[in-house]
């Protein structure tokens, strides 16, 4: 396919004009070695390190999502993710502070202070099962993060992964993992023992490729039960006496068909992105049509534009914060330099020729 290098050069903001020549290109060897200074010259990436508190977290939270149009409220994680996505790497020093934190998640600690957003308001009590099922969550969150930062080598984070692996195969593997809805009321509802992955399980296992071949079988598995059929049931779970809801569960296939594309293209990016990073996506033919659909709509010079409309793409779905925009502005052809990127990438990712213009 075509990459618009210098079209990319030209007219996006640093964080993707870095990434472009370093992942897309495989330019890193021939630029200068200051050149991996880029992404700290992007004034939304400093203006998220310069928030960070003293002790490496931001904000006393993990998971949470900034106000609109501000930073207020960001959580660590997600802070983390969105500096990463930038090109910063591990040993920035926003990232590099806020490790211990993240490193401290991935153990059995049951200290209410772990839990951070998800502490009981003062004066009330938390249940066991709905604080376990938070526990969880945060560490697949912070496995993931530090998966993506490059510590897939570290002995933590090799724990975390092959107990969440282990636990999706025992329940994909049991009768429950065939029929996990059972029925309150005039509800369906996922049983209290379901345990199927989350976006934070699969990017995890994204960004550990070593990992992974080690456990193939699990793997494929894994890949069988991300083809099934999305069911139409609404994500809720039974914990303890709540039904939360589970919107990170994946439950299925999520991008079965161009109507899901148009509904939320920055979402269907990242599923094809991770799709691509764990090697799922060559191999599946309605993915591949997807992308396919996607590099069609590249015009002869490579540049994305809207299968309708000329309306920048937008999501709520809170996973895809991090990713998506990495565009500080929306007017004039910023607004394609996202997509194009990300093209390119899951391209690179899943082996096809690039041919750079």
């Amino acid at each position: 396919m075509v990459f618009p290098l210098r079209w990319i050069l030209d007219n996006a903001a640093l964080p993707i004009q870095y990434r472009s020549v370093v992942e897309v290109a495989k330019l890193g060897e021939q630029v200068p070695a200051s050149y991996a200074n880029t992404p700290y010259f992007h004034r939304p990436a400093v203006e998220i390190a310069v928030r960070q508190s003293y002790d490496g977290t931001w904000n006393n939270a993990m998971l949470s999502l900034p106000t609109k149009g501000g930073l207020e409220g960001l959580g660590s994680i997600n802070a983390v993710r969105r500096l990463l996505e930038f090109g910063c790497d591990k040993d920035s020093p926003a990232v590099n502070q806020a490790r211990r934190s993240l490193f401290r998640l991935l153990a059995e600690d049951e200290d209410e202070a772990q839990l951070f957003e998800f502490q009981p308001k003062a004066g009330k009590s938390l249940d066991p099962e709905v604080a376990a099922h938070q526990r969880q969550l945060l560490r697949e969150a912070a496995g993931a993060t530090l998966a993506q930062a490059g510590f897939e080598s570290d002995p933590r984070v090799r724990g975390i992964a092959r107990r969440t692996l282990e636990r999706i195969i025992d329940y994909l593997d049991s009768p429950l993992g065939q029929k996990p809805w059972i029925r309150i009321g005039n509800q369906q509802v996922l049983a209290a023992e379901a345990s199927p992955p989350s976006l934070y399980a699969l990017q995890m296992l994204a960004h550990m490729p070593l990992f992974r071949s080690e456990y193939y079988t699990a793997m494929e598995t894994l890949y069988e039960y991300l083809t099934r059929p999305l069911p139409r049931q609404e994500a809720i779970q039974v914990v303890g006496r709540k039904q939360l809801p589970v919107p990170l569960y994946v439950l299925g296939d999520m991008l079965p068909h161009r109507n899901a594309v148009d509904a939320d293209v920055p979402m269907a990016l990242v599923w094809l992105e991770l799709m691509a990073r764990l090697n799922f996506l060559r191999r599946n033919e309605c993915w591949s049509k997807l992308f396919d659909r996607f590099v069609d709509d590249c015009g002869k010079d490579g540049v994305w534009h809207p299968h309708k409309g000329m309306a920048t793409p937008k999501t709520t779905n809170p996973f895809v914060w991090p990713f998506f925009p990495l565009e500080s502005h929306a007017a004039g052809d910023e607004r394609w330099t996202d997509v194009t990127f990300r093209i390119g990438l899951i391209a690179r990712l899943s082996g096809r020729p690039i041919e750079l213009v």
